[in-house]
């Protein structure tokens, strides 16, 4: 199923040669073509195997990317945007060859203006990188997917994290971009205004677009304000559904959580080993509260109310810095956490969305799939907003185990869609996705194709991804 979609596709030899020798012109030592530099840029945390690039441009500034976008055009050459290479579905494969652009020396934050609560990066800006910077300023950017992905990748995969349940995800927080274009200009997607009617929404367009359109030179985001008081803490549940519905509860009450993530029984096995914890190994909650000192007590007492209600133990919370950030970054581990379960076995992990009424059915109903097929995948989820995932380790050595846990994805994302829930919260289609896009969204998907042919009328921009090939 997803290694199907994943194939090789035609490549166009004659040009790719040709572009290379236009961009070693065009760019020395700054242009590699050697194999350990390419695989670097073809790696993907999933099971899919690595596509590589024909040749690596380390893009300084915005007119070299249109200088490679210009080239490629020309000789109808394939162009994948590189960040980090923390996508989860593929997207930075080569299934084509061509050209990596990588954007690691494009990490300038060009503007921030205090006052308005926004700045202006380019795209190699990490989010850890940036809210270091922002420090001083009495800001942060609150998107936080975990990995410390580009700015440039998260807006161009719509990322979200553990902060989206208060902040939003991406698609809320990217006031304006740049983007080449498949005709090697630059354009201007917005102004910093926090909202306009003025013709199409190209912004939103190319937020979770994942390079498929044009490649974005800058970013501009909304800040936020650092938060006079946090506080966090964890609470224990019997079951999923205890858990679920305290999440439940919560939302619908109003209470300004800006964190809630659902960590399994499993999970938090795997959790107390690797981050050192000692927490019980049942279904639990990691919540944060931001706000004044008394606002934030009075969110906790609030929780530990309605954790009591639905059976949960003591809501232990701190304002403790430092008991916090082992918390969280036990949670930001969780994934590594996972693999040293069984480090013999390869890790798929994959995620859905589901309206937040539908989740503990929807988690519940998972973990039961889990166990009937003897599968070992723990389950994490951005519970405040509906969205989980779901880390399968598997033996990749097979046939049959990748027949298993193709399967298994097959069936979650069925059941998300019954559910009128999505494929995907924040990893993306990718490569990975392809066929449950479909299913999704049906004829839709034809109008995605007719906007990028529009947009990309000889498919230069990241092909394979989010559309199956013809």
């Amino acid at each position: 199923m997803v290694l199907a979609d994943a194939k090789v596709g035609t490549r166009n030899e004659a040009g790719i040669a040709a572009v290379l020798g236009v961009l070693k012109q065009a760019f020395g030592e700054r242009l590699q073509t050697g194999e350990s530099f390419r695989a670097q840029h073809a790696h993907t945390t999933t099971y899919i195997p690595p596509q590589l690039p024909d040749g690596v441009v380390f893009a300084e500034t915005s007119e070299d990317v249109q200088a490679v976008v210009k080239a490629c055009a020309e000789h109808k050459v394939p162009v994948t945007p590189f960040g980090t290479g923390s996508s989860l579905e593929g997207q930075v494969n080569a299934p084509q060859g061509g050209i990596s652009i990588d954007f690691s020396r494009m990490n300038r934050v060009l503007e921030v203006n205090a006052e308005d609560l926004d700045c202006t990066v380019e795209p190699g800006v990490t989010r850890e990188q940036l809210n270091i910077y922002l420090r001083d300023t009495g800001l942060f950017f609150p998107i936080d997917p975990g990995a410390n992905a580009s700015i440039g990748g998260m807006a161009s995969t719509r990322a979200s994290g553990t902060n989206a349940v208060r902040y939003g995800t991406m698609k809320d927080n990217v006031l304006a971009l740049t983007v080449v274009t498949a005709d090697g200009k630059e354009i201007r997607t917005a102004r910093r205004a926090r909202k306009s009617s003025a013709g199409y929404d190209l912004t939103r367009l190319f937020v979770g677009a994942e390079g498929t359109l044009g490649v974005l030179t800058s970013i501009t985001l909304r800040l936020q304000g650092i938060p006079q008081k946090i506080a966090g803490g964890a609470c224990a549940f019997p079951d999923i559904k205890a858990a679920c519905d305290a999440v439940i509860m919560t939302i619908q009450m109003g209470i300004p959580v800006a964190r809630i993530e659902l960590l399994d029984a499993v999970q938090m096995r795997a959790s107390n080993s690797y981050s050192g914890l000692t927490y019980d190994e049942k279904p639990t909650l990691f919540l944060e509260f931001h706000g004044t000192e008394e606002t934030v007590a009075l969110q906790s007492e609030q929780f530990a109310g309605i954790a009591a209600e639905c059976g949960g133990g003591e809501f232990l919370w701190t304002d403790n810095a430092e008991e916090r950030n082992k918390l969280w970054k036990a949670r930001h581990d969780a994934y590594w956490a996972c693999r040293a379960l069984a480090p013999g076995l390869a890790a798929l992990s994959t995620d859905v969305c589901v309206p937040i009424s539908r989740l503990a059915e929807c988690v519940a109903e998972t973990q039961a799939d889990i166990e009937a097929h003897g599968l070992l995948a723990p389950i994490v989820g951005h519970a405040g907003d509906g969205n989980f995932h779901v880390l399968v380790l598997f033996d990749d050595k097979t046939p049959e185990g990748i027949a298993v846990v193709e399967d298994f994805v097959a069936r979650l994302n069925a059941r998300a869609l019954a559910m009128d829930g999505t494929c995907t919260g924040e990893h993306g289609i990718g490569q990975g996705k392809m066929a449950f896009l479909e299913q999704e969204l049906g004829n839709a998907v034809d109008v995605m194709r007719q906007v990028k042919e529009a947009l990309d009328p000889d498919a230069i921009f990241n092909p394979g991804k989010i559309f199956r090939p013809h």
